[in-house]
Order: structure tokens, then sequence, then C-alpha cells
């Protein structure tokens, strides 16, 4: 839990944190001009991680960890010089552990990943694709990121975001959204890229870059509804500060706890909790603007 409690603070300032930040919150400044909006916005994301820490830590102590405080005792080593050689087979040691024991899973699990929203390719979508270009006038560019985002579309993994859509609606995201934080389990910075493929725009996109901040700002239901608005964004940022949606992070749970039933729990309990922080964020925020 103190894994994950980490997780929630030092993840948050991600890349998907500043792109919905810049292109939903207004740059509105307070205080002669001190005080950013923006800025709020962002310190609220580490403050939610850490409001949230404090209860969840004290109903875990109360409930499934409860039981007398276990001793603790540390005798510091006298001060010696340090010796480059120790520190090397130090480091070394430390490194191959992590490798063998925890990046093993975690490259399995981004091939996972990346084989869903690889695979299938069908050559229909190919052909309906380039028939679309030649009609359009696309340059080579438009081309290959029409058909990267009509692969991802139809692939596996956007499969799946349409399968959790329903799920979904109450945060009031749509597939796209479902799929991006599909795609974000192996590390949360493929959220940018994911979206600039399933715009259209290619996988190059970062959170600075503004034709994606105008495709998400454009981006509509099929009523004529915006899909991205201040509260959604904020919605998003809330679920990504509190979810367990990072391999790496379970994966040392369950090295550090010997289980991976408690990896699981980790990664239920808290998806839950995101997800209803995300409907609290939602409604307290359309209430207030």
């Amino acid at each position: 839990y103190e894994i994950s409690t980490r997780d929630w603070s030092s993840d948050v300032c991600s890349s998907d944190l500043v792109l919905l930040t810049a292109a939903f919150v207004p740059p509105e400044r307070y205080a002669l001009g001190l005080v950013g909006l923006q800025g709020l916005v962002m310190l609220g994301m580490y403050l939610v991680g850490i409001a949230v820490a404090v209860p969840v830590a004290w109903l875990l102590r109360t409930t499934a960890l409860r039981g007398p405080p276990a001793a603790f005792m540390l005798e510091l080593p006298a001060l010696k010089r340090p010796r480059v050689r120790a520190v090397w087979q130090r480091m070394a040691f430390a490194g191959r552990s992590f490798l063998v024991r925890a990046g093993t899973i975690i490259l399995a699990v981004s091939i996972l990943v990346w084989a869903a929203g690889y695979f299938p390719r069908s050559p229909q979508t190919a052909a309906r694709v380039a028939t679309a270009a030649v009609e359009q006038g696309w340059d080579e560019e438009a081309l290959e990121s029409e058909l990267a985002g009509a692969y991802l579309r139809e692939s596996y993994l956007g499969r799946a975001g349409l399968l959790i859509e329903p799920a979904l609606r109450p945060l009031e995201w749509d597939w796209r959204i479902g799929v991006a934080v599909l795609a974000s389990f192996p590390a949360r910075e493929v959220v940018v890229a994911t979206l600039g493929i399933i715009y259209n725009l290619g996988e190059e996109q970062d959170e600075t870059s503004e034709p994606l901040r105008e495709a998400l700002r454009g981006a509509t239901w099929s009523d004529g509804r915006p899909v991205f608005s201040l509260p959604v964004a904020i919605s998003l940022m809330v679920f990504f500060a509190l979810c367990a949606q990072c391999a790496s992070t379970l994966v040392m749970i369950a090295r550090e706890t010997g289980a991976w039933g408690w990896a699981g729990l980790s990664f239920a309990g808290m998806t839950l909790l995101a997800y209803g922080g995300a409907w609290v964020a939602l409604v307290v925020t359309r209430w207030l603007t």
C-alpha cells in the first residue's frame, strides 16, 4: 500500500494532466496575477491523492490489516567513505533483480496491450482509407494518421473500449476515452499518444500539441454534444490521480507483499475508488460551473 500511495503522488503530474489542464482549464489568474487557475488545478490533483491516501490507510489499518503494530528496530552502520566497487555491485544487483522479477512481467503486459491495439489489421480497412484519401486529396502524412486511427478503432483494444462504454456513461466518457484508459495500463504517458492516434493525428503527439488540444475540444457525441468539457476533464484527471493504472506499481506491490492477491485487490479497490472519485468530481465541477 505504501508503494501505491507513492504512485498517487508521483505519477499524477503526467502528460495527460498537462494536456487536459491546458486544453480545458481557463488560463485565469488571481491575486494580482500571482496565482493561476491552471496551477491550482494541478496542485489540487496532488492534494486529492494525499487526502484520499490517509483515510484509506486508516480503513485498511482497522480492517484488513488489523492487529498489533510490528516492532521496528534499525541499527545505523558506522559512517564510512563509500567504495565505488561496492556501490556499483549494489546497483547491479538491484537492477538485475528488478529486470528479472518485475521487468519481465511489465514487458509481457506491455506486449499484450500493444498486440490488442495492433490486431487485427483488415485489408478492407486499408482499402477504405485509401479510397477516402484519393477522394479527399490527403497527403501521405494525413493518410498514415487516418489509417492508424482506423486500425486502432477496429482493433481488439478499440472493441474493448466500445464494450465498456456503457459503464463509462455515468462519467460522460465515450469509448475513445475508454480506449485511452485501457491503453495506459503499462504506462500512463501512453494516454496522450493513444488519443493522438484515435483522433487521426499520429502517435507523435505530446501534451504541448495544439492540434491535439483542438481535436479534443472539437470532439462530439453522435448527437452533437462535446465529448470533452471542463467537468469531464477534471473527472478524468481525478480518475488517474486515484487509480492504480500502472503495471509497474502493481508488479512491485506483488513483489513486496509476496502475493499477487494484494496487487489484484489494490487494482480492483483503487479502480472503484477512482471511478467514484471521478463521478463526484464530475458532479461537483458541473455544479460549480
